[in-house]
């Protein structure tokens, strides 16, 4: 998958709406319920870089790997940890 960086909030919860993670950690079948869950309603900032099998967008597979979600101070990045685990981390920037 190519690199991609949006920064339209319509737009970037459009992708995030067809994103699915399989496999095992922090699965979903829409990355965007995830987005919203962790507080983020209009995010300003979306990159996904990589490649994943347990990763589909608009029902393909692969898709990226890595995800950075960004709205204000508060950032989700969703990735794949140590163990092949999908992991998603919610934090506040300064």
């Amino acid at each position: 998958m190519r690199s991609i960086v949006e920064q339209e909030p319509n737009k970037i919860l459009t992708i995030l709406s067809e994103i699915a993670l399989r496999g095992k950690g922090a699965t979903t079948e829409c990355l965007l319920d995830e987005v919203l869950d962790a507080g983020l309603t209009a995010p300003t900032y979306f990159q996904a870089e990589g490649e994943d099998s347990d990763a589909s967008y608009l029902g393909q597979s692969p898709a990226w790997a890595k995800y950075h979600i960004r709205e204000w101070k508060r950032v989700v990045t969703v990735y794949k940890g140590g163990q092949s685990e999908w992991r998603l981390q919610t934090t506040e920037t300064p």
